[in-house]
């Protein structure tokens, strides 16, 4: 589940950068059209050396947000191998939880209930004899 969760932040995380990096994108395209109006070939290649440097940007954070989603889906590992592994180390340390879980008695889960109503009760009684 935490894999899943860190993928999707991965994702949110991309499309944030990427959307960064589309607003840099038409701002340099703005310029360039500025620079191309006017023919300044100084402006031109300044907007051009911008625009490279943003290519660039954009290039490695595609490629550190591509190697964070390989790693955070590549850790997602099934449930049956995880159950399979858990059972393989009780049986290792010779556990038996789950026949020991099994041969609870009745009620025995309810343990925690008890206490509660012995609680209620007592409130009860004290509301009872501060009304009186």
């Amino acid at each position: 589940m935490a894999s899943r969760v860190d993928a999707v932040a991965s994702k949110v995380q991309t499309a944030v950068t990427m959307k960064g990096v589309t607003k840099n994108m038409a701002q340099v395209t703005k310029a360039l059209d500025r620079a191309l109006s006017t023919m300044d070939l100084q402006k031109v290649s300044a907007v051009m050396d911008r625009f490279e440097q943003q290519v660039q940007n954009l290039d490695v954070h595609t490629s550190v947000m591509e190697d964070s989603m390989s790693s955070a889906t590549t850790l997602t590992t099934p449930q049956e191998q995880v159950d399979s592994l858990i059972m393989q180390i009780a049986e290792e340390n010779g556990l038996e939880v789950l026949d020991q879980l099994s041969q609870l008695p009745e009620g025995a889960s309810a343990v925690g209930e008890s206490s509660v109503r012995s609680q209620e009760d007592q409130l009860s009684r004290r509301l009872a004899a501060l009304r009186n």
